[in-house]
């Protein structure tokens, strides 16, 4: 079971590799078919795939931790689901389940936004065809594709008050990240340092100052994400005014 164990030096992964571009062509084929085949799927039932996408991501992220046990890699710095798409994923497994519209409104967000950074720019030491390869990319996949399915498929719809949740909710759980983060030394939501591969965060600044930048880049591109996704009015036909033959 080396897919299951084994250093990373047999399962070195480099970004943009053939795995890594795979990978995206495959959420571009998910996404393409997602908003090109809506109406179509709008028609069908779906409730026993979505709880069982639930069950699957729940068992998957399991089984990751199983695997941390099982290799001593699992640590009070590093191993709490603290990290933004690691609370994303939860988010979702939630959404699948209780299909309430306040959480689609902060995963739409926090989904959408840390899983396409994760994607881009993985943070990941095994490549193809290790369980880890298999967990990273799953998950990140299916992080950034329910709220899709949710807004094309099942007619959920941001507001702007969308935004200001999202924001709220990352605000108020920073605080606590922060302090277990003191605790035991662990970089949750990157808030003591930046990571050690190349990310979107080596343009914001230097510490402590990135994470303003940061919260100022993910309310702008909230924005933006609300702009695209926001249920539009139709607009009615004018009528044209009656004007009588001569």
């Amino acid at each position: 079971m080396s897919w299951f164990g084994g250093s990373y030096e047999e399962y070195d992964f480099n970004m943009f590799s053939a795995s890594h571009f795979t990978v995206l062509a495959i959420l571009i084929i998910i996404v393409g078919c997602l908003y090109i085949f809506k109406e179509r799927l709008k028609s069908s039932q779906w409730r026993k795939a979505e709880i069982g996408t639930a069950v699957f991501l729940l068992l998957l992220e399991m089984m990751y931790h199983v695997w941390m046990i099982v290799n001593g890699n699992w640590q009070l710095s590093h191993a709490i689901p603290l990290e933004l798409c690691s609370i994303s994923l939860f988010l979702a497994i939630i959404l699948l389940i209780s299909e309430k519209k306040l959480v689609y409104e902060i995963l739409l967000f926090t989904g959408l936004l840390g899983a396409s950074q994760a994607l881009f720019t993985p943070y990941l030491n095994y490549d193809f065809p290790h369980f880890r390869f298999f967990h990273f990319f799953m998950t990140h996949l299916l992080i950034f594709c329910i709220p899709l399915y949710f807004t094309w498929i099942k007619g959920y719809r941001p507001s702007i008050y969308s935004v200001g949740k999202t924001m709220l909710f990352l605000n108020i759980l920073m605080p606590f990240v922060m302090i277990v983060n003191w605790l035991t030394g662990g970089n949750y939501l990157y808030l003591s340092h930046k990571p050690k591969s190349t990310s979107l965060l080596d343009l914001l600044g230097p510490y402590p100052w990135y994470i303003v930048s940061l919260e100022l880049l993910a309310f702008s591109l909230s924005i933006i994400i609300w702009l695209l996704l926001r249920q539009r009015e139709r607009s009615l036909p004018v009528e044209k005014p009656f004007r009588r033959r001569a």
